[in-house]
């Protein structure tokens, strides 16, 4: 089992910080690479990151599951859950619109550049269709 968030009792994701709000106090951007810093994994070695870090997510996703599953008995009950995420999708986001104008201005690849903005724009997305569940759940409750 692994950690849990203090905010929410939802498992910690290992590649997430513990507190990525924007609006937290705590929160900090990642710090830019450094020159003394790890040299960039090569193709093998990113496919392999990217592979323990599926397979540390979906390891996770039952204790995820039933969690969110005993926790979100109630149409209200879901609402802090979606929020927290949001916050942290938003921060990401506007993380990630930081890096994409890193990457125009240093006139890095297009290919490179086409994918953040893909990124980007489906995080901005998301963020939308997470705001519209909070609405919802709040607009189902006063209904109720």
């Amino acid at each position: 089992m692994s950690a849990r968030s203090a905010e929410t009792g939802r498992p910690a994701l290992p590649w997430r910080s513990p507190c990525p709000s924007p609006t937290a106090p705590s929160w900090k951007p990642p710090p830019p690479a450094s020159a003394g810093a790890a040299p960039t994994p090569s193709p093998r070695r990113s496919t392999r990151l990217l592979t323990e870090q599926t397979e540390t997510a979906y390891t996770e996703a039952a204790d995820h599951a039933a969690l969110a599953t005993t926790k979100n008995d109630n149409v209200l009950a879901v609402q802090p859950g979606v929020l927290d995420d949001r916050g942290r999708l938003l921060a990401d986001v506007l993380y990630l619109e930081g890096v994409l104008t890193g990457a125009r201005t240093r006139g890095l690849s297009l290919e490179l550049i086409e994918c953040l903005e893909d990124a980007v724009d489906h995080g901005h997305e998301l963020t939308v269709l997470l705001a519209d569940t909070v609405r919802t759940t709040a607009a189902l409750h006063e209904a109720s």
